[in-house]
């Protein structure tokens, strides 16, 4: 009987070690899916067919941006977007500079080839709740869900 408890301990403990393996090995990939999972992309020709195709697109890229290029979180306000602007400017009811505070965080869950690293140290304004910064006439802009949602409760109790 001894044998049998001591082989069905030894194979409990072996399957424990195999599950546990593999959660290691697996999980970052499983993470990984998951979050790609829960992201949309798009790029487009003209701010006015992203617009036209994402009701998220904020309304302050100007129609005639060239090269949008779009990543969004769908689990939450999270937010890539890079854009061409003819002008090189920001665009009309965009706000220069950070006056009393820093730029928020660039989202660590979007990734994307198309969005500079270290681009939250060249903030140079705001548009709506995204942070921007504007390198020549490309402009890049991002937006954390965290600091949205801070800023919206902030305007809500501000009202009442």
């Amino acid at each position: 009987m001894k044998g049998i408890v001591s082989k069905v301990a030894l194979g409990v403990a072996g399957t424990g070690m195999a599950v546990a393996v593999a959660a290691v090995a697996i999980g970052p990939r499983v993470s990984d899916w998951y979050d790609e999972h829960h992201q949309q992309q798009g790029s487009y020709e003209t701010g006015t067919q992203a617009k036209a195709d994402r009701r998220s697109m904020p309304a302050w890229l100007p129609d005639n941006a060239s090269g949008v290029k779009y990543l969004m979180s769908t689990r939450g306000d999270d937010r890539l977007l890079s854009a061409t602007l003819p002008e090189g400017r920001l665009p009309a009811g965009c706000t220069v500079g950070l006056p009393g505070k820093s730029a928020h965080p660039v989202p660590e869950s979007l990734k994307a080839g198309w969005f500079p690293e270290n681009v939250a140290t060249k903030a140079s304004g705001t548009c709506g709740h995204y942070n921007v910064a504007l390198t020549g006439n490309q402009l890049y802009a991002w937006q954390d869900g965290a600091a949205v949602q801070a800023a919206l409760r902030a305007e809500h109790v501000a009202k009442h």
